[in-house]
Order: C-alpha cells, then sequence, then structure tokens
C-alpha cells in the first residue's frame, strides 16, 4: 500500500497529488492523511472512499492547544488516531508499504509498523519560500531527504536545487490529462459565466495566491478597457481586498477539474501572471499544459520553468507593458504562426501525460525495492561470514 501525508487537501485543487495518487490507486492500495482541522472537542479520524483512494483528515480537539497542519505536536496526535487502522492495513497488503510524502513538516505522523516501508518525497513545491511557511520546514526536509529511498520534484529548478543532496533524486514536471482539455477546443460550449463577458478574454485559472501579481492583472485591465480579465480560482493567502477591482476584471472563483475545459473554451487567451518573487522561483505551472491542450495561446511572466520547458511555445514578457504587447500579438496571431505554435504544443503533450509520469516513478519505485532486497541481502550474507569466520 500506500499511506501519503499532504498538505494539500484532496478537495481543493485538483493537480499533482491528485493525479499521481488516483493512478497509483488502480495498482495498490492508497491511504492519503490530509492536515488537520479543528472542531469542538472530539479527536477522531473522518475517513472517505474518494474513487479508489481513500482520504483520512484527522479532527482535532480545539482544547487541546495544538494550531496548524503538521508539526511535532500535532504529529504524535496523528500517529495515535492511525494506529488502530495499521493491523486492518497490513492484513490487506502485508509489510510492503510506500511512505509518500508531501511535506516534510509530516515526517512523525505516521503510525508504528511502517519503520521498513520505503520512503518517497515528492517535492512540488519549494514549502520554505511560501508565504506563513514554518519556520523549521528546512531543517525537516533535510531530514525526510536523509531518509528517503527516492525523491521526485515538480519541475527542473527543484530539480537543480535538491540534485546534490541525495542519490536518487528524478525531474518529473507535471503532466496533463490531454484528452481532457482539448474538449475545449473541439466544439466544448463555453461556460455560461465566461460566455457572457465581453470579448476578448484573458483568462487564468488557478490558486489566487501571493504568487500572483495583482499589479499586473491591473496594469492589463487598465491598457486595455475593452477586454475583460476572467480570473478564476480560489483565494488564498491574500484578501478579497487586496484583488485589484475594474469592471474588466472579473473574480469567479474556484471551479472544479471537470469545469475547467468549459472555462477554457472561454479564453482568447491564457495568462501566466505570476510575479517573480521567492514564491514563484521554483513552481512549474501544470495548467500551462493543461491552457496548450486547449490549443490557447499563452502569456506568460518570466517564470523560469516555464522558459526552460515550454518556452517555443509561450510568449513571454519582463514588464508589465511586454505582458501587454505579447497579448496583443496574441490576439492578432496569424494562421501560420498558430499552427507552428500547435505542432510545437502536440510534442510536449505527448511527452507530459500523467500516465506516462506515473507509469516511470513505478519502475523507479520497483528498482528502488529490488536495491533494497538487494542490499539487505548482501548485509546478510556479511553477517553470516563475519559469524563463521568468529567461529
Amino acid at each position: 500500500m500506500l499511506l501519503c501525508f499532504s498538505h494539500l487537501r484532496w478537495d481543493f485543487v485538483w493537480q499533482r497529488p491528485q493525479h499521481l495518487l488516483s493512478r497509483f490507486s488502480q495498482q495498490m492500495d492508497v491511504v492519503v492523511v490530509e492536515e488537520p482541522v479543528y472542531e469542538g472537542e472530539i479527536t477522531t479520524l473522518r475517513i472517505r472512499e474518494e474513487g479508489r483512494v481513500t482520504v483520512v483528515t484527522p479532527v482535532l480537539s480545539e482544547s487541546q492547544g495544538l494550531s496548524g497542519g503538521f508539526g511535532p505536536g500535532v504529529n504524535r496526535v496523528i500517529r495515535r488516531l492511525l494506529a488502530p487502522l495499521v493491523p486492518g492495513w497490513m492484513a490487506r497488503n502485508g509489510r510492503e508499504t510506500i511512505l509518500w510524502y508531501y511535506t516534510p513538516m509530516a515526517l512523525g505522523a505516521e503510525p508504528a509498523g511502517f519503520e521498513d516501508s520505503l520512503v518517497v518525497f515528492d517535492a512540488m513545491d519549494e514549502l520554505a519560500a511560501f508565504r506563513f511557511a514554518p519556520t523549521d520546514l528546512v531543517e525537516r526536509e533535510a531530514t525526510l531527504m536523509a531518509q528517503a529511498d527516492l525523491v521526485f520534484t515538480g519541475g527542473p529548478s527543484l530539480y537543480r536545487a535538491r540534485q546534490h543532496r541525495h542519490p536518487a533524486v528524478h525531474c518529473f514536471p507535471s503532466g496533463v490529462e490531454e484528452d481532457h482539455f482539448a474538449q475545449a477546443r473541439l466544439g466544448l460550449a463555453p461556460a455560461p459565466e465566461v460566455a457572457v463577458l465581453p470579448k476578448p478574454v484573458i483568462g487564468f485559472y488557478g490558486v489566487i495566491d501571493e504568487r500572483i501579481d495583482l499589479d499586473l492583472v491591473a496594469a492589463i485591465a487598465d491598457a486595455h478597457p475593452e477586454w475583460t480579465l476572467a480570473m478564476i480560482g480560489p483565494i488564498a493567502k491574500i484578501s478579497r481586498e487586496d484583488l485589484p477591482q475594474r469592471e474588466n476584471i472579473h473574480w469567479l472563483g474556484k471551479r472544479t477539474y471537470d469545469q475547467l475545459p468549459a472555462c477554457l473554451a472561454g479564453f482568447d487567451v491564457a495568462l501566466l501572471p505570476f510575479a517573480l518573487n521567492a514564491a514563484t522561483r521554483f513552481i512549474s505551472p501544470t495548467k500551462t499544459l493543461e491552457y496548450m491542450a486547449a490549443a490557447r495561446p499563452i502569456v506568460s511572466t518570466q517564470v523560469a520553468d516555464v522558459i526552460d520547458l515550454y518556452g517555443d511555445v509561450v510568449s513571454f514578457g519582463e514588464t508589465h507593458q511586454e505582458i501587454v504587447r505579447a497579448i496583443e500579438a496574441a490576439l492578432m496571431e496569424p494562421h501560420q504562426v498558430r499552427a507552428l505554435r500547435e505542432a510545437r504544443a502536440r510534442r510536449l503533450l505527448l511527452r507530459h501525460g500523467w500516465d506516462t509520469i506515473a507509469a516511470q516513478m513505478v519502475d523507479l519505485i520497483a528498482l528502488a525495492r529490488a536495491r533494497r532486497l538487494s542490499l539487505h541481502v548482501e548485509r546478510s550474507l556479511v553477517s553470516t561470514y563475519s559469524v563463521e569466520g568468529v567461529a
């Protein structure tokens, strides 16, 4: 089985953890332990099935003096709450298990019985650079890296930052379900809330937080009042008062994964309006490939991984004015230029399917298990020969 600890809630935004873990669940039992919620005086586990994935949410009492997400004190309580589930898990799966971490802050939450598990750290973000990051996150990541059998990274920038810190670091940029997002270029009706907006629509979807250049959004709206900016996604770690307000900016809120192709169908240009700051230095936005699958022209700020991975498909600007000019060019894109862009995008899409990424990870896990077994046998033989030599 695979026991995953994630700082991201399963029902928040459908992204890398959900894509990978739902695929792994076709081959093995997958249990995802989320960060706790705090409710009343009861300490328990809330367990639900999401397809073939079991999602466990610790519910902690508000009177325990604990707060926040994973951390030493919280982890001890979660470890105790999970303990009664272990015999059932072992009965179904034996002791060949995988501990999978999306945050090093969860170290210590794993229950007894998993000491011999294969340990995987999937570093999808540079969490230490995020707003409100725990002060000891860097130290705890070093501990996790020392324990891990495998380290996966969500992009080349994250890979370069970790490749010399562990002997088995592998770069897996995020992927795409091409057929899902291709609906947007194959006649899918635009979502009603996007369809009613005045054209052209410059669109973005994703989490709206400290990584978004809100000044850029305002500058685009001011430069072309006849354009519409459709900003789709949940707001996190910033307040609604931080959002620029213009008649041609529409903050449409969160949409489900299934609703995103219809939103994309209403975009004329897809936008990656990321600020260039500590929180975005290592990002590799999943939505870039999704925009490509919808055959939308993409304009981005100069995010390193977007340049590295998709530089021959995406248009970039360094200043607000350059971004505006890039959008203007995208709206007037000649047919020949569009055909060339879409051909290049097609080649990228073929290489970055989630099914392919998940299969490659499973292969690496199998190799890591084989190495573990070989090392165990080698140590056993050395021990036997040592004893016989002494005798």
